[in-house]
């Protein structure tokens, strides 16, 4: 499916669609020259509602507002829609405030993962066109879109692929290739550099797979000096079994997408090498398979992280933050950076707190908090919401035999614990710079949502790349 962007005259003068979607509000649709139609149809212009009035030719979609949010949504209807009669071409009116929103609901709301389909469907929609007054005032708001929104996309296929095919050494390479493709520099550890750099928590949890962990370092410089630098760092469990505290069956069923924190920081570096920011980013990526065996850590163990300090292993399917730590303490060593932002699939209890639409932001700089939440948030439309750290609740982490215990003494929590852990592995000049995304159920869906379809939704791609393109 292509997407082009093309003005009133040219359509006018070269070509037709055979399709044409309009936004109708509810105000709008007494003023319709279709409304007696639409009316016999018992379309009354609500949100996400929609009527094919194919003998005119037209696809109208209820909206409530301009805004992006429900713009985005509507749009990704209306692409589903429109992908499953047979047109070959449609177009869309788009404006300086709407088309970023209506690119996304496009992209996003039309992507489709395949791999695995012997017989995939065959898309007979080939053309889209985004119609507006003034190209020239809309290409690089398009642009910029397009390439945020495959970015997102580029993450949901990662996401998306099976264990099997995508393990710790296959990230790697996929990493590699994305360097080759995108310019940037690109560093692996492997198992035994990971030795040499004392990394005995992320071993640990990898011990009883088959594929060798792999500690990944991208790296984006700008041609430019950089304003700011950029520390990125997600979770890569490739896949999660719980390890011997063994989820439970349908539990296990969706731990593909364990990696999405990994998958949304390899995301974000693609936009920022495309939209060609003038930041410095460093993309660390702890890639791991927590399997059972012979070999498999346990509980009871005492581990050595990479900082010095030690944790006693009282769960092994709190395996992403015994990644973290070390990677984290890693990133912290090679690069000073402005900001550091961690993004992990990491507990349910985030879920359980915020919902499964949400990501949590955790740590205790109140601006970089607000910038994100209220700012990136707005504008990019994620969801995030807020998880206060405490006293009280960095108590529960208490070890009577190690420095800290790897899961909290008390089931309640459990985001802000798993946040507060990863804190003791934050240097103190680093407090402040520091911010930890819990994506776990952000991160996956399957029930479609807004612009995100069955599978890896992206999450974190389109938020901090509108921080990122944003900052000072």
């Amino acid at each position: 499916m292509d997407i082009k962007l093309t003005s009133h005259s040219s359509r006018n003068n070269k070509n037709t669609t055979d399709v044409t979607v309009e936004f109708i509000t509810k105000d709008k649709l007494k003023k319709q020259k279709e409304n007696k139609l639409l009316d016999l149809a018992g379309f009354c212009g609500e949100q996400d509602t929609i009527c094919f009035l194919h003998e005119k030719s037209l696809l109208a979609c209820g909206i409530d507002s301009e805004s992006s949010d429900d713009t985005r949504s509507v749009c990704s209807i209306a692409i589903k829609t429109l992908k499953s009669a047979k047109y070959k071409s449609a177009s869309f009116q788009v404006t300086k405030k709407n088309i970023k929103a209506v690119v996304e609901g496009i992209i996003l709301g039309g992507y489709e993962y395949t791999k695995y389909k012997s017989k995939p469907k065959k898309d007979t929609l080939k053309n889209i066109y985004l119609v507006c007054d003034d190209i020239k005032e809309l290409q690089s708001d398009f642009e910029e879109a397009v390439i945020i929104a495959e970015a997102t996309c580029f993450t949901r296929d990662i996401v998306n692929t099976i264990p099997e095919d995508m393990h710790p050494e296959t990230l790697a390479k996929l990493s590699l290739k994305l360097a080759k493709e995108n310019d940037l520099e690109c560093n692996i550890l492997d198992e035994k550099a990971l030795k040499k750099e004392k990394c005995a928590a992320m071993l640990a949890v990898g011990r009883a797979s088959r594929h060798e962990s792999q500690l990944i370092h991208l790296t984006y410089k700008p041609k430019k000096k950089a304003k700011k630098v950029i520390t990125l760092v997600g979770k890569g469990l490739t896949y999660d079994s719980g390890g011997l505290s063994l989820k439970p069956s349908t539990s296990m069923v969706t731990m593909k997408m364990d990696k999405a924190g990994a998958c949304a920081v390899l995301g974000m570096i693609k936009a920022v090498s495309e939209l060609k920011l003038d930041i410095e980013v460093h993309a660390f990526i702890g890639a791991v398979e927590n399997m059972i065996g012979g070999d498999a850590y346990k509980p009871d163990d005492i581990l050595v992280t990479r900082s010095g300090k030690t944790v006693e292993v009282r769960n092994t399917d709190a395996e992403g933050r015994l990644v973290l730590c070390d990677v984290l303490d890693y990133a912290q060593e090679k690069v000073k950076a402005d900001y550091i932002f961690d993004f992990a699939t990491l507990t349910g209890a985030c879920m359980i707190a915020l919902g499964q639409y949400t990501t949590g932001v955790m740590g205790h700089s109140t601006k970089i908090k607000h910038d994100i939440m209220m700012r990136a948030s707005a504008d990019s439309g994620e969801l995030t919401g807020h998880l206060p750290f405490n006293r009280h609740l960095k108590k529960l982490l208490k070890s009577d035999i190690a420095d800290i215990s790897n899961v909290s003494s008390k089931p309640y929590g459990g985001a802000i614990t798993a946040g507060l852990f990863l804190d003791n592995f934050i240097k103190d000049e680093n407090k402040d710079k520091w911010l930890h995304f819990d994506i776990a159920g952000s991160a996956y869906t399957e029930s479609p949502w807004d612009c995100n379809v069955y599978g890896g939704t992206g999450a974190g791609v389109r938020l901090i790349s509108s921080f990122l393109k944003n900052i000072k």
